[in-house]
Parts: C-alpha cells; structure tokens; sequence
C-alpha cells in the first residue's frame, strides 16, 4: 500500500484551496446573497452582503492566495517546469492557460471588491461573475493536467 508523501499533501493544499475559493463563490452567489436579498430590510442586506464579501476577501487575501502561490510553485518546481516549457504543446500550454486565467480571476475579483466599495453595484455584480466563471475555467483547466 503507498503511503501519502509530502507531495501528496502539497497538491491536497492546493486542490482543497481551491475547493474553497470555488465553492465559497457559489455558496455565496447562489444560497446566501440571494436569501439575504429575499429575507433582510434592504439596510440589513447591504451591511451583510459587504461584510461577507469583505470577509471572503480577507480569507481570499490571507489564506486562499498564500496557500494556491505557494503549492502551486512547488508543484511546478516539482515538475520541472521551466518559463520555456510553458510554451510547450500539452501541458506546458495547458498550465499557462491556467496561469493567466488564473491572474485574470484575481484581477476581477480584486475589481469586484473595488466596485463594490465604491457602490458601482452593477459592474461589481458582473466582475463578480466574471470572476466566478473564470475560476470554473480554472478548474476545469487544471483536471486536464496529469497529476504526475
């Protein structure tokens, strides 16, 4: 029977990680946004929805983005991955993809908390979308590489 090494348990950093920015964005975006709208007086509303997302912001900033920069550099390190082989047909191509849609997300999510805290509701809510269906990408993205 194999034993679970430490590399196993650098990419469970890295898959649970993003378990967690993934499935709280639909969480967020799909059970409690919409009940709050629904079920708080529209002060109550706007003072939850923004210390929620400030919250998920600040777990994004002080876990989510430490743990998925620093699991996913060592895995590359791992690999062997090298600037040139990025550029590679496969996975080379497949990472970098991911890579950039990866800094995509984190732009408009960073955006998305920006326009919000200005009050631009309707470009927050996009951003938010953006962001949400990129990190999807993400994902699906990063099931295409082998995990070897």
């Amino acid at each position: 029977m194999d034993t679970v090494g430490p590399w196993s348990l650098v990419r469970f950093a890295h898959v649970a990680g993003a378990a967690l920015w993934v499935g709280g964005q639909l969480a967020l975006s799909l059970v409690i946004l919409p009940l709050a709208r629904r079920m708080l007086a529209p002060e109550a509303k706007d003072r939850f929805t923004a210390e929620a997302g400030r919250r998920f912001g600040m777990l994004t900033g002080a876990v989510f983005l430490p743990v998925q920069l620093g699991t996913g550099w060592a895995m590359a390190w791992h690999k062997g991955v090298t600037w040139a082989s990025l550029a590679e047909p496969g996975y080379g191509r497949t990472l970098a993809t991911k890579l950039a849609l990866f800094v995509l997300v984190m732009l408009a999510a960073a955006g998305h908390g920006i326009a919000h805290s200005k009050g631009r509701t309707d470009l927050a809510r996009s951003l938010a979308v953006v962001s949400l269906v990129g990190s999807l990408g993400v994902v699906l993205l990063a099931t295409a590489l082998p995990a070897s």
